[in-house]
């Protein structure tokens, strides 16, 4: 999950695409006419980060698997978190008419700008991670969809629910940890702000005595346990992903402790697990399934005309409790 957020983030965790070896677009008879009545075939190049993560190589073949019951076929490439090599594969592809469609989870939006204006002049239309104003721009443009996670939105539903818990089970009083992205993160500071402002009006009376940056699950667990040594009457967690829950529950478990309230931004499949047993209270998930429906969808529907002015897609999301 951390993954997925701090570039799109990650994005951004869950399904996803393949290897640069799929298929030649000129292998297939399947094209589509832009507006100026070029074809362009119906094959999507795929561009995450790296297919090193799991939730990135589960989404590669999601949309392998989502492109194929629409007779499209796919291109997975794989920077391994290089942006030069990530350009690089992208303008060889676009450049060479093998493309019909680019997503791209940018590594690092900045160093994009050729490539949106190759697929531009190419008539092929692109959709990239994040908003406009990350890419230069100041609003839609032509031929390009942006995608993008609403960490504001995200942040105030984790303190909003952290609070919610810490008044029905601990009358509104509690000592709470933080564990927050990386720095660096995509969104890290609108996520943060979000999530503090939102616990603050939600338990007036709660009170974070600490916050740490949580990374790997491991090392999370080892640090949320000194964190517990030293707050032995700590009894809340809010964490801005997947692998601060994990850790906390891990670390309350081997210190023999039961941590009354978690809150979770991410939503693996063992943190719902969690959720429904009890361990976790709620967990705000990025719904990534959905997101890429509607990615490949809007960027099939912009073969059309991919001259117009493309969407702005926000990646859906839904909370979990015990009882949901």
């Amino acid at each position: 999950m951390t993954v997925l957020r701090t570039a799109l983030a990650a994005a951004i965790a869950t399904p996803l695409l393949l290897t640069a070896a799929c298929s030649n677009s000129s292998d297939s008879g399947s094209t589509s006419a832009d507006a100026a009545g070029n074809k362009l075939p119906q094959t999507l190049v795929f561009s995450p980060l790296s297919l090193a993560p799991p939730a990135l190589k589960g989404l590669s073949e999601g949309v392998k698997g989502y492109a194929k019951s629409k007779n499209w076929e796919v291109i997975v490439q794989d920077p391994n978190f290089d942006a030069t090599k990530q350009t690089q594969q992208l303008n060889e592809v676009i450049s060479s008419g093998r493309a019909g469609a680019a997503w791209v989870i940018a590594v690092a939006p900045k160093s994009m700008g050729q490539i949106l204006k190759t697929a531009q002049s190419k008539g092929v239309p692109i959709l990239v991670n994040g908003k406009p104003d990350e890419y230069g721009y100041s609003g839609p443009q032509p031929g390009i969809t942006f995608d993008y996670i609403d960490y504001d939105a995200g942040g105030k539903e984790l303190g909003s629910q952290l609070g919610k818990c810490i008044t029905e089970k601990l009358g509104g009083t509690a000592k709470v940890l933080y564990t927050a992205s990386q720095e660096g993160s995509a969104g890290k500071e609108a996520f943060d702000k979000a999530a503090l402002d939102s616990l603050k009006a939600a338990a007036p009376n709660a009170t974070v005595v600490q916050t740490i940056n949580v990374v790997d699950r491991a090392k999370g667990q080892t640090d949320i346990g000194n964190v517990l040594q030293g707050n032995p009457d700590l009894s809340a967690v809010m964490s801005a992903n997947d692998e601060g829950a994990l850790g906390a529950i891990g670390a309350a478990d081997a210190a023999g402790k039961k941590l009354t309230c978690v809150t979770d931004f991410g939503g693996n499949d063992e943190v719902l697990k969690a959720v429904k047993d009890g361990k976790i209270y709620a967990s705000v998930a990025l719904q990534f399934d959905a997101d890429m429906t509607q990615s490949f969808d809007t960027l099939a529907k912009m073969q059309a005309d991919p001259k117009a002015n493309g969407e702005i897609l926000i990646v859906p999301q839904k909370t979990t409790t015990a009882g949901s």
